[in-house]
């Protein structure tokens, strides 16, 4: 799959357009949450994108769990909106989940929101063999809760 990589400072740009598509956050948060990744040649946070001819269309973003041996947490995944529903995200998580697993890593959570509009998004990680294993009551905001998906890798 060589048109998953790792990502370049040059792909901000376009990954801020792919988070912007999706309204999952402010975009501008990506510069801070990148920080690490590319200033630090220590880091153990992983960031990957998927090119679509030639451009950043996909991103993945997670990072080792404190005070763990071998768990990850995931933090984003983004696809840009208009290619939603190609098995892209699928493709981004076999690729990490098997990367995660070739370095001797055990676990890989994952975390979401109980609303609604979010019920695709936790059907997804049920699909890819994700375990619901918590849930954590009105932990974004009242009536919202947190749900914590486990895969051992």
């Amino acid at each position: 799959m060589p048109d998953i990589r790792k990502i370049e400072i040059n792909d901000l740009e376009h990954l801020k357009s792919v988070i912007d598509s999706n309204g999952l956050f402010p975009s501008d948060l990506l510069d801070e949450m990148t920080n690490d990744y590319f200033s630090n040649e220590k880091t153990t946070d992983i960031w990957l994108t998927k090119e679509i001819d030639s451009i950043p269309a996909a991103v993945v973003y997670c990072a080792p769990e404190r005070m763990t041996e071998g768990t990850f947490n995931l933090y984003l995944i983004a696809i840009s909106k208009n290619l939603q529903g190609k098995g892209i995200s699928s493709e981004m998580m076999a690729y990490l989940e098997n990367f995660l697993r070739e370095n001797g890593n055990r676990i890989l959570l994952v975390e979401t929101s109980s609303l609604p509009e979010f019920e695709l998004t936790r059907k997804f990680y049920d699909e890819l063999g994700y375990k619901r294993e918590a849930v954590i009551r009105e932990f974004y905001q009242e009536g919202e809760d947190k749900v914590v998906f486990w895969k051992k890798l």
